[in-house]
């Protein structure tokens, strides 16, 4: 069961890095800090006070940041290999039950993919809210990933397996998401 609690943790932060990349990292440095959460070897220096602070720092810099129009946009950029990177780091540090081979195949496969796939999938919404509102509606989006992010790791932390299943919604949400837009775009490119 500690298995199968650690992997819906990790995955269910890997998809909330998918919406913040900052916001799913402080959550498990609180919990990790206050003893809710044990991590593998080698990451005990996420429930640090030192972590806990800059963590913070960077969640309150990251949703600032998000709320600018057109700057939002090249954060995505950013955002998208930093959401892998988060994403596989979340994953690894608590499949601390997990022989080493399988926790890192586990990490960069299942939640690195995760966090990348529901932060193009995010990317993709700002970009068509950009298109339609000329970035005015890109707040919007924005406020509703910062409580996706929050949410989804408020689940995983205290529901871990709540937060798995709505990390299987979200991933066929997005999966759908992003061929829809593939086929739109293949659509006028050959209109």
């Amino acid at each position: 069961m500690a298995i199968a609690f650690s992997i819906a943790l990790g995955l269910g932060l890997s998809a909330a890095c998918g919406f913040r990349v900052f916001v799913p990292l402080l959550a498990l440095s609180a919990a990790a800090h206050a003893g809710q959460v044990s991590l593998a070897p080698g990451f005990a220096w996420i429930g640090t006070e030192a972590a806990l602070l800059v963590f913070a720092v960077a969640s309150v810099c990251e949703i600032a940041a998000y709320a600018f129009p057109v700057f939002d946009n090249f954060l995505d950029t950013l955002a998208t290999p930093a959401a892998v990177i988060a994403g596989s780091l979340l994953t690894a540090s608590v499949a601390f039950e997990l022989a080493p081979l399988a926790r890192w195949s586990l990490a960069l496969i299942a939640g690195g993919g995760i966090a990348g796939l529901i932060q193009v999938a995010t990317t993709a919404t700002r970009a068509g809210s950009t298109a339609v509102t000329g970035g005015m509606g890109n707040l919007v989006v924005s406020k509703a990933e910062f409580i996706g992010s929050a949410t989804l790791s408020f689940l995983a932390v205290f529901l871990p397996f709540a937060a798995l299943g709505v990390t299987l919604v979200l991933i066929v949400y997005a999966t759908v998401r992003i061929l829809r837009r593939r086929q739109r775009l293949k659509h006028s490119v050959n209109s």
